[in-house]
């Protein structure tokens, strides 16, 4: 791997391993899972003193997944088993928001410090069975509250593409080791954007499922009615190879939608000639960056020779759409959150004389800076005289929001809109103004407000190197066709 230059920006790496091609070559024996995860282990060794995607390596539990799916392929069975164990021996990384055996769960955060999570997420537990070779757990905005990475406790998470910018939040370890060959695909989350828009800044692709397709048993809630599981990964096949062993519906979780998993791979193949794509104007509005404006028109007219249609669609709404993540957002932190308080489990303040005291001096102690913001605020919109004015508000500006959505797609298949605003910013640039920092979710928290889902795919980079995403929109449980439009995307640009 090339060497990563901390003043420069570097080009991303060529023929990077594919899930397909990983599991292809276990099972030809031309090479083993054992060998093909300790390769991983010594890019991370090598490749993450720069970077810092890493919180936890789980090497005892991926030697021994490694070797059970070893034994598989020297049997002959491992051949036979495609559609049971579709990610045999494909090495895979968890943010750490995702509970996980045989690894802390920090969730970036001081308060949790110290616990280990007895069981597996859903989503964990569901790549487990379908053969992947769990690596670790990826950093991460402390409890998923940024847009940046810079808000872990254990530090700030540097772009592979270019170390002196960050690789987008919240899911920036999962992006960032994605981008720099340090898995195949990891999981991460995506409250507000935490996918999609370190997707576009690493330059890699980032999958948004409807709010119900994907358990959320397991993962340490922020706001549950916005939280969900996606993977990152280097191409759209693997993202719809990922959700195939992701969706579907799970006891442990109410949310989970009782719908059929259709097989998104093979939908891939199908022409995507005839879908009818809307266009937004209220997401080419001033302060979109000119170039994230050119890539994005140019990928519109890549669909167009496809034989997509495009056609003008209005969201209204979008521009109250910050506001009111905002406001439900940091409501639902404030009743998530308040069980972190040193009784039950992570950090406990030492020095406390009382109950009363151990709670508040544990939780100054072991939460960051905007986790104690976003609590605040969410407190302060729940409150007595400001639920109406603010949280009650919210919720109903969340309906026309999704009504907006809702008349669009009766008119279209799917919504094209650029992934960001901005190319990733520089570290520190905007850690002093969390409005600007807020702003950066302006393209991606409708999609979480709407329940809908959506997909960031590389769609260029800017004059000087930087990654470019593109974002496609979708109805309410059609992945199949967002993810069919990203790869024609994806295939214009090869």
């Amino acid at each position: 791997m090339a060497e990563l230059k901390s003043d420069s920006i570097t080009a991303p790496h060529t023929a990077p391993l594919t899930i397909r091609a990983a599991r292809q070559a276990i099972t030809n024996g031309e090479t083993s899972a054992v060998a093909l995860a300790d390769s991983y282990y010594a890019t991370i060794a090598a490749e993450d003193p720069k970077i810092h995607a890493w919180l936890a390596l789980s090497r005892e539990r991926a030697a021994a997944q490694a070797h059970r799916i070893d034994d598989l392929a020297r049997s002959g069975e491992l051949a036979s088993q495609g559609e049971t164990l579709p990610l045999a021996g494909v090495p895979i990384g968890i943010k750490d928001v995702l509970v996980m055996q045989g690894a802390p769960a920090t969730a970036g955060s001081k308060i949790l410090e110290g616990y280990r999570p007895p069981y597996d997420a859903t989503a964990v537990a569901r790549l487990a069975a379908a053969g992947a070779v769990l690596l670790g757990k990826l950093n991460c905005d402390e409890f998923a509250m940024g847009s940046s990475n810079e808000n872990s406790a254990y530090g700030p998470v540097h772009n592979p593409r270019a170390l002196d910018r960050v690789p987008g939040g919240s899911s920036g370890g999962s992006a960032a080791a994605v981008a720099a060959n340090m898995a195949v695909a990891t999981l991460g989350t995506d409250t507000g954007g935490s996918i999609r828009q370190p997707a576009s800044f690493c330059g890699v692709v980032g999958l948004l499922p409807t709010y119900g397709r994907v358990s959320r048993y397991g993962l340490i809630a922020f706001a549950s009615s916005l939280d969900r599981v996606g993977p990152f990964t280097h191409t759209v096949e693997d993202a719809a190879i990922l959700l195939g062993v992701l969706a579907g519906p799970d006891p442990m979780d109410a949310t989970s939608a009782q719908q059929p998993v259709p097989d998104y791979a093979a939908a891939l193949e199908a022409p995507v000639k005839g879908l009818r794509i809307g266009v937004p104007d209220e997401y080419f509005a001033e302060g979109l960056d000119a170039e994230i404006r050119a890539a994005v028109e140019k990928t519109a007219d890549a669909l167009r020779a496809a034989g997509c249609t495009l056609h003008k669609v209005s969201l209204p709404h979008t521009l109250y759409a910050v506001a009111t993540y905002y406001v439900l957002a940091t409501a639902e932190a404030s009743s998530n959150l308040a069980r972190f308080d040193g009784v039950r489990y992570g950090l406990r303040a030492d020095e406390a004389t009382s109950l009363s005291s151990m709670y508040r001096k544990t939780r100054d102690q072991g939460f960051g800076k905007e986790v104690k913001r976003r609590i605040l605020l969410g407190t302060y919109v729940l409150s007595a005289g400001y639920y109406d004015a603010y949280y009650r508000k919210a919720q109903q500006v969340r309906a026309l929001l999704t009504r907006d959505f809702l008349d669009a797609f009766s008119h279209v298949d799917a919504i094209l809109t650029p992934t960001t605003p901005s190319r990733a910013f520089r570290l520190g640039e905007k850690t002093d103004d969390p409005l600007a920092m807020y702003l950066a979710d302006i393209y991606t928290v409708t999609a979480n407000l709407a329940g809908i889902c959506g997909i960031s795919v590389p769609c260029g980079n800017s004059a000087e190197g930087l990654p470019i995403g593109a974002q496609i929109l979708g109805k309410h449980f059609d992945e199949a066709t967002i993810l069919r439009l990203a790869h024609a995307v994806e295939q214009s640009q090869r």
